[in-house]
């Protein structure tokens, strides 16, 4: 059985995600070329367009995104990738003559005039509603996103080779209320978001519901275990606490013991002094319960400060 990754599943689960509307298609695949394509000059005026991704649904989705939206019909190759645990690579070529300086321009990709010009921001004119929005980051995360396992971290990430549409994206992803924030990695510009809440409001913003199920998920058992953790640390503390000190009050009792005798003490005294050494054990509050008549927590502690009070002095004794 092949494991695949929290971030491959969230994006074969958003390969899924379909639209009615030919502007949001149309939205999607601007942004998904963007981050996954490469233009190469091909001669005089003629451009070739290759889109590479390491996921099939990915590659069948820009395949049917063209041939529905652009009457386009391109081939699917696949790059046998010869070292180990590395995924093969789908590459769609559009060529030319395919019309790849047309679909390039009305992507928004290259500047509508002669020229390739190529135009480094989100394209305004594809954003025409929320909706829009949406299908331009969903197409940015499948073209140049990941996401981190919960299990182990919050983050997603947008990784692009151009400081400017990744300001751009930044501030498009950001216009919804998040607080994405950019950074420099190798040659690469990366827009990334770290928050749990904000990462998980992307995800449903996008269509991706059963990962944000999946991360939610997560956080709860994370925060589930994290909590029983600190019981059990508090709860290790707070006997260590309790050993020690039963350790303390035994060595105090047994020293008046060896030296003026527990029957020199005052009864109350004596009472809770016999108890202790034959219940080393036992907490303040359940050798409280044993006298007669009963006390309470406080009274037993009062107690047996008063016996290590009595056991300080004699020690003050023996070292003068």
């Amino acid at each position: 059985m092949i494991d695949m990754s929290f971030s491959t599943e969230t994006k074969n689960e958003l390969s899924r995600v379909t639209s009615e509307n030919h502007c949001c298609n149309v939205t999607e695949l601007s942004a998904l070329i963007r981050l996954a394509g490469s233009i190469q000059i091909v001669g005089y005026r003629k451009i070739n367009l290759k889109i590479t991704t390491e996921l099939n649904s990915i590659a069948r989705k820009i395949f049917k995104l063209l041939k529905q939206n652009f009457n386009i019909n391109t081939t699917i190759s696949v790059n046998k990738n010869q070292m180990l645990k590395r995924n093969n690579s789908y590459v769609l070529m559009v060529t030319s003559e395919m019309g790849a300086e047309n679909l390039l321009r009305e992507l928004g990709i290259i500047a509508p005039e002669e020229g390739f010009y190529a135009i480094n921001k989100v394209p305004d004119s594809l954003i025409k509603h929320d909706d829009c929005t949406r299908a331009f980051i969903r197409g940015a995360f499948l073209g140049g996103g990941s996401i981190s396992d919960p299990e182990k971290n919050y983050h997603m990430e947008f990784v692009t080779n151009n400081e400017d549409f990744a300001e751009s994206l930044k501030n498009l992803i950001n216009s919804l209320g998040f607080n994405c924030k950019i950074v420099a990695r190798k040659s690469n510009y990366v827009v990334y978001l770290k928050e749990s809440e904000q990462i998980s409001d992307l995800l449903s913003i996008i269509g991706a519901h059963h990962a944000l199920l999946s991360l939610q998920n997560t956080k709860v058992v994370k925060e589930m275990r994290n909590n029983v953790n600190r019981i059990v640390n508090c709860e290790t503390a707070n006997l260590s606490k309790t050993v020690n000190a039963s350790v303390r009050q035994v060595e105090n009792i047994k020293l008046i013991q060896d030296t003026i005798g527990i029957s020199s003490l005052p009864e109350n005294l004596q009472e809770i002094a016999q108890i202790r050494v034959e219940c080393e054990d036992m907490t303040l509050k359940e050798l409280g319960e044993m006298l007669n008549p009963p006390i309470g927590k406080s009274g037993v502690n009062h107690r047996l400060r008063k016996i290590e009070e009595i056991a300080n002095e004699l020690r003050g004794r023996e070292n003068c």
